[in-house]
């Protein structure tokens, strides 16, 4: 194809870094792929060729800032991740209607060998390479799964030793010259091309040649005019015909993928130069004598931009990571720990964490651990990871959370009464809209005027009234609507962080416009504050917030506020005193939720309940968990009574409703409302578990 379709799923990276040249340094680990690359170059000048002996020798040149990119596969690039590389998948490969953004790992064998899967001890088995996706770490991590490798882990024996006595012999290039991973290999076994039987190709043509008995390959690979001499290898010890992968296959796993350094102006360079291409076909290798799948894999037919901020563990997904640690048998904290690991987000949070971890102690040991991150989304992030285990958030980010493999352990509870009821209906709230009294503005006279949010994302403060705004307006730009505003965790250069206060403690203060309780304007409180400043027209808050911060009540910024001062509005009606919310809301919405893993629900659920009997609403001279000391809602909302568990099982959407789940499918409709770690997530299927 001469013309290529590029589709770009998200906006452009934001220039944050300059890149170091204005041209793209392709690092390539074959003489066929260097012709294939200064062909390009001809074509394309922005473009020069890099050549390195070998995958990792590219990923060490390209974080030294020797080359820019490379196209790598999965298990590439979870190396490339690591924290001493630290490069960042970019652009996918998209394999078209079969797969897109995914592809299937399969075992390809000869029609009539007679075996199936759970009889390959003794074979000769072909491998594209060692650590690769669908050549190593999907076949081998399947085979440990189904308990038909013995092995006890890497304290007693390399996995590799484990799998050169399962199978009689191999070709696994990129293993221990001499080993019998080796023995099987026509030339140097070196992860790269000067190996015949590298590669998805090479690794068939092992079989095909009747050196292997089994090429472990991704379903593309072997030819329409072999397809009828070949079988594939099921996980029910069936075999299909070679077209029956979506049924007959190991894995789903991420498509191929481009990295580079964490560099969003080189991210964007990249991009355009390959989307700039003419009379020049990325994904044909066919060109250059016995070269495939150079730079590109000859299937693909089109690349995809990445949503920012996607590393390689939202690429990849939490499945294919744990397989991959899974053969390196890395144990991540959680499995040695029994205290539960509370993400907090800014200072005060931490602040408050840490005095909960210091009351906790039982037996010389903590229960509860803090771990910190500057917002809500690095959190999460840390969750996913098990870097870290719970946090409570509001609906929004339990959205933005359930997309990303997570769910709801327990919910706030702010009725006192039905704290020690089972099965007690979860606690709600209204969404609200507040103006000053006497200032005029209606629903109705909103446009132009400037808003106060709790934070992007948030349930309140931004995906309620806008999924109202954008329904009216269909119109996704709200800068449109509102002249200027304070929406914490907006762009800081946005309409939407140009009210916003920071800490006020200082000039060029990095705290303005931040997602964290050190911006004074940040969750419902900061977004009242915000109001009763002066500094927006409307605030969107939920409906306990005004009288919690007048009246006498709440910090000494609300010491002389009066809520008489202050009135609801709503669509289609006037200006309603604020006790009037029954009457006058945007809607009733479902209370935050602690989210973890599903594999730590019952842990975070056992050990919660055991914390909040101690310092729940009785809770100590010390500590208490729904209260806080410097600030508003840290941790948990201060007006929660109890946690409540939420039974294991029930799926993010099941505990937010249909309303909720209505409301937020409408503003998605609009690509900035979503969260970057939501559309990480949602990137591609194989992300899921299977």
């Amino acid at each position: 194809m001469n013309t290529l379709l590029f589709v770009a799923l998200s906006g452009c990276f934001a220039a944050a870094f300059a890149a170091p040249t204005d041209k793209v340094r392709w690092c390539l680990k074959s003489d066929a792929e260097l012709r294939k690359c200064s062909d390009l170059s001809a074509k394309a000048p922005t473009f020069a060729c890099v050549k390195r002996d070998s995958t990792i020798d590219c990923i060490m040149a390209i974080r030294a800032g020797e080359a820019d990119a490379i196209t790598l596969d999965g298990g590439d690039i979870y190396t490339a991740g690591l924290n001493n590389y630290d490069l960042h998948p970019i652009i996918a490969e998209d394999y078209g209607p079969s797969s897109d953004t995914c592809y299937y790992a399969v075992a390809v064998v000869k029609k009539g060998t007679g075996f199936g899967i759970r009889d390959l001890q003794g074979k000769k088995t072909c491998h594209t390479g060692l650590g690769k996706s669908a050549g190593w770490n999907i076949p081998i991590g399947t085979l440990l799964s189904m308990d038909l490798i013995k092995w006890s882990g890497i304290e007693d024996s390399p996995v590799e030793e484990a799998v050169s006595s399962y199978f009689v012999s191999s070709c696994a290039p990129g293993a221990a010259k001499g080993s019998k991973l080796c023995e099987l290999c026509k030339g140097d076994c070196s992860r790269s091309h000067t190996e015949p039987y590298y590669g998805y190709d090479g690794a068939f043509q092992c079989l095909k040649e009747d050196a292997g008995d089994v090429a472990f390959v991704k379903h593309l690979t072997v030819p329409e005019s072999d397809k009828a001499n070949y079988e594939l290898l099921c996980k029910d010890n069936t075999r299909a015909p070679i077209d029956s992968y979506k049924d007959c296959h190991l894995a789903r796993v991420p498509a191929h993928a481009v990295v580079t350094r964490k560099d969003p102006q080189l991210a964007e360079l990249i991009w355009t130069s390959l989307n700039s291409v003419q009379g020049f076909d990325l994904f044909s290798s066919d060109a250059y004598p016995s070269g495939k799948n150079l730079m590109f894999k000859d299937s693909a037919v089109r690349l995809v931009q990445l949503p920012p901020n996607t590393d390689s563990f939202l690429y990849l997904g939490a499945e294919y990571m744990s397989i991959v640690r899974s053969l390196k048998r890395e144990q991540t904290p959680a499995a040695t720990s029994t205290a539960i690991r509370w993400c907090a987000v800014g200072h005060a949070e931490t602040a408050k964490c840490d005095t909960w971890s210091i009351n906790s102690m039982e037996d010389g040991n903590t229960v509860i651990e803090c771990q910190t991150a500057p917002s809500v989304d690095d959190c999460l992030k840390k969750i996913m990871r098990g870097e870290a285990d719970a946090m409570a958030v509001d609906g929004g980010q339990v959205y933005t959370a359930g997309k990303c493999g997570l769910v709801p352990a327990m919910v706030e509870q702010y009725d006192e009464e039905q704290c020690g009821t089972t099965g007690a209906a979860a606690s709600s709230y209204y969404a609200v809209a507040v103006v000053k009294k006497g200032s005029g503005v209606t629903w109705e006279t909103l446009r132009g005027k400037k808003s106060c949010h709790t934070g992007i994302g948030r349930t309140a403060g931004w995906n309620i009234p806008m999924g109202h705004i954008h329904k009216q307006t269909n119109d996704c730009d709200f800068t449109k609507f509102f002249s200027a505003g304070c929406a914490p965790g907006a762009d800081p250069e946005s309409p939407f962080c140009s009210q916003c206060a920071g800490s006020g403690k200082a000039v060029g203060d990095k705290s303005k416009c931040k997602a964290s309780a050190d911006e004074q304007y940040y969750g419902y409180a900061g977004a009242f504050r915000c109001l009763v400043d002066g500094a927006g027209d409307v605030a969107f808050i939920k409906h306990t917030i005004v009288p919690e911060n007048s009246d006498g009540n709440g910090p000494a910024w609300a010491s002389g506020v009066s809520s008489a001062d202050y009135e609801l509005i709503c669509p289609k009606k006037g200006p309603v005193p604020v006790s009037d919310y029954i009457s006058c809301h945007l809607a009733v919405v479902p209370a935050h939720a602690v989210v973890t893993r599903p594999e730590r629900h019952s842990e975070v659920v056992r050990i919660l309940q055991d914390q909040q009997t101690k310092f729940g609403t009785s809770g100590t001279d010390t500590f208490r968990m729904f209260q806080s000391e410097s600030g508003k809602n840290l941790l948990f909302k201060d007006s929660t009574k109890c946690l409540q568990e939420i039974t294991a099982g029930t799926s993010y959407d099941q505990f937010l409703g249909t309303d909720y789940i209505n409301a937020i499918t409408s503003l998605r409709e609009c690509s900035e409302s979503t969260p970057d770690l939501e559309k990480a997530c949602t990137f591609h299927s194989c992300q899921q578990k299977n």
